[in-house]
């Protein structure tokens, strides 16, 4: 799947907010069809950040959320200030 088709939009609640602080952790909103695997090379793509997990779930509205764990070496908050959510 092409990166920008994966990654739908990036989550902002008061949780995502404390995993991005507390966890080094990003959580965003992918398309239901997009396995773990493409998840972590759209991250690598679009914020050039290297991603070490990614746990998925899907939400009772229907929609897959990924909670994407990035390497010691990236900063989650640094990313998000780039994206514009914090």
């Amino acid at each position: 799947m092409e990166s920008h088709k994966v990654i739908k939009f990036p989550m902002m609640t008061e949780r995502s907010v404390n995993m991005i602080e507390n966890e080094n952790k990003l959580v965003f909103i992918v398309d239901r069809r997009a396995t773990k695997d493409d998840i972590k090379a759209a991250v690598k793509e679009l914020y050039e950040v290297d991603a070490t997990k990614v746990n998925t779930l899907i939400t009772t509205k229907g929609k897959k959320k990924a909670f994407v764990k990035l390497s010691d070496e990236y900063d989650a908050s640094d990313v998000a200030i780039r994206l514009g959510i914090l």
